[in-house]
Order: C-alpha cells, then sequence, then structure tokens
C-alpha cells in the first residue's frame, strides 16, 4: 500500500478543474505582481477567521518578521517564546539583534505553557533584557491557551503575537486563530492546512497602526509611492498567481478542517491505550496540521523502522528543541530549563494527516501502529 504522509495530489483531484482555471486565469491578466487576487484573497482571508486586516507577504517567515519589525525591536530587547517550534519562530528575533528567550510547553497541549511565562520574564531580567513581545505558536493545529496568555500580556505590558504558521483556521473558545493577538500570522507553505504552489504568507491584526506599517514595510518601506521609502523595508509580497491559487483553497479550507476532526477522532479512539494521543483542548478545535503521538523514547527509532516497514511514513516534529540547536544555545531559557520540551522532542511521532485519508487507508495505519506497539511492549 502506497501511503502518502501529507497527500497534496488528493486534493488537486478534488478541486483541480477549478484550480487549473484559476491558474490561468491569472497567467492571462498578466497582473503577476499586486493583481487583484491579492485583495480578494487577503479579505476572505480576513472574512474567514473575523480579523481586522490581512497583509500577505512572501512567506510565514517574513510575516513573523514583519511584526517585530513593526514593533521596532532592537538590540537589547526580548521576545518571549517556546523553544520546541520549527526555527523561524525565534530566527526573526535574533535577525532584529534581539533576543529570544525559551518558555517551557505545556505537556499536554504541546503548546507554550501560560505558568512558565512569569519564569521567562524574571529570566529576561536577570540578562538585562526588555521584553517587548510574546510570541504563541499553534503547534501542530492546535491554538494556544490564549485566555491566560492575553492576560499576562496585559499586564507586562506585551504585544501579543500569535504565529499561526500551523494553526490558522482553529478555534479557541468562540474565537478563530488569525484573529487573536494584536499580531497574528500564517504560514502558506504547500503541507501546511492552507497551504498555496510555493511560498506564502499573511499578517492579521486589528489594528489600524499595524496594518499600515506593514503595508508599507513589506514593499521596501513604501511611502506615498514607490520612490518616496518612508522607512527601510523588505521586498515580501504574496505573489498574484498564490493568491489565485488560494482563493480555491480557502473555498474549501472549512470543509477540510471538518473532515481532518474525523480523521482525528478515528485515530484517538483506535489508538487509544496504544500510544499517547494529543489532548486539545476545552472548547477549542485543531486545524490537525500533525497528528502527533507520544511513545517512550526508547521506542521510538523501533516503532519509526516498524511501521516504515509497513509502508507507514512518519516524521519527528521536532527531534531538538531549539535551544539545544547550534545557532539558539547561546539564547536565555527560562526557569531552570526546559524538561518538558526536552523530554517530548524525544518522544513525538507525527502519523499521515491530511483531510482526504481514506477509512480503509487510516484503519490500515491504525493496525499497523497496534501491532508496532504491541511487539514492542508499548501501552500508554
Amino acid at each position: 500500500m502506497k501511503i502518502e504522509f501529507i497527500d497534496l495530489k488528493a486534493q488537486r483531484e478534488h478541486i483541480g478543474e477549478r484550480m487549473d482555471k484559476a491558474i490561468l486565469d491569472a497567467v492571462n491578466e498578466g497582473r503577476y505582481i499586486h493583481g487583484p487576487q491579492v485583495r480578494e484573497f487577503e479579505t476572505k482571508l480576513a472574512d474567514f477567521c473575523g480579523a481586522k486586516h490581512a497583509i500577505g507577504c512572501a512567506n510565514g517567515t517574513d510575516a513573523l518578521g514583519l511584526c517585530l519589525m513593526t514593533l521596532g525591536l532592537r538590540p537589547g530587547d526580548a521576545v518571549i517564546c517556546p523553544s520546541f517550534t520549527f526555527a523561524a519562530t525565534a530566527e526573526v528575533v535574533a535577525w532584529l539583534g534581539a533576543t529570544p528567550v525559551f518558555a517551557e510547553i505545556d505537556e499536554a497541549t504541546f503548546n507554550i505553557d501560560p505558568k512558565g511565562l512569569d519564569a521567562a520574564l524574571e529570566t529576561a531580567a536577570r540578562e538585562g533584557l526588555k521584553v517587548k513581545a510574546l510570541i504563541t505558536v499553534d503547534l501542530f493545529g492546535q491554538p494556544a491557551d490564549y485566555e491566560p496568555i492575553e492576560a499576562f500580556c496585559k499586564a507586562n505590558d506585551l504585544v501579543l503575537i500569535a504565529d499561526s504558521a500551523q494553526g490558522f483556521g482553529g478555534q479557541y473558545r468562540g474565537r478563530v486563530a488569525g484573529s487573536i493577538g494584536d499580531l497574528a500570522t500564517t504560514s502558506f507553505f504547500p503541507a501546511k492546512p492552507l497551504g498555496c504552489y510555493g511560498d506564502g504568507g499573511a499578517v492579521l491584526t486589528p489594528h489600524d497602526e499595524y496594518r499600515d506599517v506593514i503595508r508599507s514595510l513589506h514593499v521596501h518601506g513604501k511611502g506615498t509611492d514607490k520612490y518616496d521609502n518612508a522607512r527601510i523595508g523588505v521586498n515580501s509580497r504574496l505573489d498574484t498567481l498564490q493568491a489565485a491559487i488560494l482563493l480555491e483553497k480557502i473555498a474549501v479550507f472549512g470543509d477540510e478542517i471538518a473532515k481532518r476532526q474525523i480523521v482525528a477522532e478515528r485515530y484517538a479512539d483506535g489508538l487509544a491505550g496504544v500510544v499517547r494521543t494529543p489532548k486539545v483542548l476545552d472548547d477549542c478545535v485543531s486545524t490537525w496540521a500533525q497528528y502527533v503521538v507520544r511513545v517512550p523514547e526508547d521506542k521510538r527509532d523501533a516503532m519509526i523502522e516498524a511501521l516504515k516497514a509497513k509502508s507507514v511514513p512518519t516524521a519527528v516534529y521536532y527531534p531538538k528543541p531549539l535551544h539545544q540547536q547550534t545557532a539558539y544555545k547561546r539564547f536565555p531559557v527560562s526557569g531552570n530549563g526546559l524538561p518538558i520540551s526536552e523530554r517530548t522532542s524525544r518522544q513525538v511521532i507525527a502519523l499521515p494527516m491530511h483531510p482526504y485519508l481514506e477509512e480503509s487507508v487510516q484503519d490500515y495505519i491504525i493496525d499497523a501502529v497496534r501491532v508496532v506497539a504491541t511487539d514492542l511492549g508499548i501501552a500508554d
């Protein structure tokens, strides 16, 4: 059996005719930069999650960078962020000469733990750093626990940036990821739940002033016209062709999120008591960018190899937290270390996940995991 980890071709088969027309229309129209599809998609993106403003850009990393540029981050400033995440979350802080301060995650959800934020703030103070912002990550599709995080940011005068590269469209107690935070970002990398056919990203915000600055920054700091640069910016535009593709993708995105819930529920039922399945907070909805289970760390490599032998692809997100990686070891770690982040990185395995995962294929995956877990003596 040939199993795709993320089957982009299955989606293409579902919307291929409409997609072909959208792409060809954009090509024939000839407005390849800032064509009308870009603003149309920005409007629909904002409408989908209930954000006031959406600004497309070149990729999800640039989206985070534009947020921090808007805040005027500089050396001596700090940003609290999780370590158990992709490098982009902290990378953008270092771009500007500022300092990421790594905070602990909640073991049940993989997201930054609100209870560890005071320790991160204290660590920054000991380092002589001024914390300006907090970046949360909606890891694997589940929104972070925003209510206590928002209270912490308000109490400490911090800007909340929600990195929703994996979680855009998820729900947190009646709110949709993308509309949460002073600034929110997302990525349209092809493997993301809402992905394009290349690179793309966006910033979302309720604040008019942030919108205005970001619209300037992402086009070289443009002022009243393209030869009046009001600020030092970057070149980070969402291509017209990618916007045309995303217009077709967002039209089916809500339905695909619903389909992902069904896949996740079947995994949870089929793997209960076999491996440690993910937990979603009450009154929340994950987009299930990845379906990540945990196994004993001394069994993980053997499980991966045994599943591979059964043609079940897996992935490890992330095998090493940022604070243990070469480029980030020099940055502060909050409290007495990040044991949960470190332990989790040694236990996680992601199983195939996409909205078009057929029941028969999923049953095969579940059966394979159960057999391998039994053979290895794994029990949750």
